[in-house]
């Protein structure tokens, strides 16, 4: 998936968010609210993680389609998207991943 494939996928979510609830998942997602999609998120994180452990790639990658999918939902959400994460990740290179963690602790 490209940046390109991710782009998309937030210019569809931001579409079907204007559609009514009954008529979209997206639109009913974003009608329960940040609590719901975060919720939602958290079970297709644990989905992932189950799918990964059976070690079915297949299922592997369908539980990570639907991870990124609701992921995306809550960026636009919360009124960020893929672009910005991407901009932390880029700012981070370079960086040790044990330096970089022991900073976000200082920070705090």
């Amino acid at each position: 998936m490209s940046q390109n494939t991710l782009a998309y996928i937030e210019s569809v979510i931001a579409e079907r968010r204007k559609a009514s609830p009954e008529e979209s998942y997206v639109s009913s997602l974003f009608h329960r609210g940040t609590a719901h999609i975060a919720q939602k998120l958290g079970e297709e994180a644990v989905e992932t993680v189950i799918a990964a452990l059976s070690q079915d790639k297949k299922s592997l990658e369908s539980e990570a389609a639907d991870l990124l999918f609701h992921l995306a939902v809550l960026l636009t959400d919360r009124g960020t998207n893929f672009d910005n994460v991407f901009a932390v990740l880029q700012s981070r290179e370079g960086t040790s991943g044990h330096a970089e963690k022991a900073a976000r602790k200082n920070k705090k």
